[in-house]
């Protein structure tokens, strides 16, 4: 229901009832301008892009803690958009009187605070999940936060660093008995820091040479230990090599597993390993490898755990492992995953040129590839 009527004062006040019978009213100069925010109103009805004037007047945090208490996130995922909460200087306000601007002032002042381009991008899709879901819900009409700006971010290569065999080696090396399966898990498996602290005995199948990815541990202060699937439910079985076999089953022997349940790796409680004992052995490990300090929170530390399942991938991609070989062996959600952390390590077309090339003209020369290199080719008069 929809009217136009002139007011005493000469004014138009055009007025309509939403799907709920709640009355929505204004006064304009004119009948047409009355008409006309009157047919748009109306028309937003029809095509479903209609948005109750009076409901953007909630808070982005108040939304938040509607929304956000109905999602299924993990720990650290929660973690991650209050921390983006907390640092948002318009998370007090109305969220219908959020401007693009206001986004914008925001992702300045992160930048030159110091914050990595990364860091800005993780702060701002955190806050954009937000306000797209009240999009959704109909509490705003746009989301504030399209088409912003935001620092550009180091390519993914520059920013990956990937061990060499010499340090993975050295790693291995300096590792106490007890923590040197950790490190062949997570170079020689490609397993996650918590995947490797969950692994079980009965995780890990000697016959079949194979070792089953059941569950990560975790701890985010002030919360307890939690055990939980691997990320984004990666449940998978990993094809092991006979080396890495003789690693753990030679740990077995001599160190033994713990608890009930068999950890590979000490704990205590009868449960697993406190992850932040594993980061204490890591960084001792890698003190002790010439590694640099160990200390990976001061940004000193020329290697991390998480560096291991780069050279992982890497040495499975340099064996002409496809894409979807990779995926699995990594627990990837996709193959799309995989190309956008790895695609730059796959050869590309000049190097199956090049190979095709230098495999021609060896195999017609009947010269070693470093007599090639030299110039050292031999000619016939």
């Amino acid at each position: 229901m929809a009217s136009i009527q002139k007011r005493p004062n000469g004014s138009w006040r055009a007025r309509y009832r939403d799907a709920a019978g709640r009355e929505h009213a204004t006064h304009r100069a004119t009948k047409r301008e009355a008409q006309r925010w009157l047919d748009e109103q109306t028309a937003s009805i029809v095509s479903g892009t209609y948005v109750d004037p009076r409901a953007g007047g909630v808070t982005l945090r108040a939304y938040y803690a509607d929304w956000g208490a109905r999602q299924l996130w993990e720990t650290n995922t929660r973690q991650a958009m209050e921390l983006a909460l907390r640092q948002c200087p318009f998370a007090d306000q109305p969220i219908k009187t959020v401007k693009r601007s206001d986004v914008e002032l925001w992702v300045k002042a992160l930048t030159v605070a110091g914050l990595a381009p990364l860091t800005v991008h993780q702060r701002v899709d955190n806050i954009r999940r937000i306000l797209r879901s009240a999009v959704r819900d109909r509490i705003i009409a746009a989301d504030p936060t399209a088409g912003v700006v935001l620092p550009r971010k180091r390519r993914r290569e520059a920013r990956m660093t990937i061990p060499s065999t010499e340090d993975v080696g050295a790693l291995y090396a300096a590792a106490e008995d007890w923590f040197k399966p950790f490190v062949a898990l997570c170079a020689f498996a490609g397993l996650r820091f918590g995947e490797a602290n969950g692994v079980q005995l009965g995780d890990v199948d000697f016959l079949r040479r194979t070792l089953d990815v059941r569950r990560q541990v975790q701890r985010i202060a002030p919360h307890p230990l939690e055990i939980r699937g691997p990320k984004y439910g990666s449940e998978r079985t990993v094809h092991l090599a006979d080396g890495l076999l003789q690693i753990l089953s030679g740990h077995i022997e001599t160190v033994g597993v713990y608890g009930t349940d068999r950890w590979l790796l000490v704990g205590r409680e009868d449960g697993p390993a406190w992850p932040r004992s594993l980061q204490y052995a890591w960084d001792k490990t890698a003190r002790a490898a010439g590694l640099g300090t160990g200390n990976a929170k001061s940004g000193t530390t020329d290697v991390t755990p998480h560096q291991l399942r780069h050279f992982y991938a890497s040495g499975l991609i340099a064996a002409g492992c496809d894409v979807v070989t990779v995926q699995r062996a990594l627990g990837h959600a996709s193959a799309d995953i995989t190309l956008r952390v790895y695609a730059h390590l796959w050869p590309d077309g000049n190097d199956r040129t090049r190979k095709a090339a230098d495999d021609l003209l060896r195999t017609s020369l009947a010269v070693p590839a470093d007599r090639v290199r030299t110039g050292l080719v031999a000619t016939t008069a």
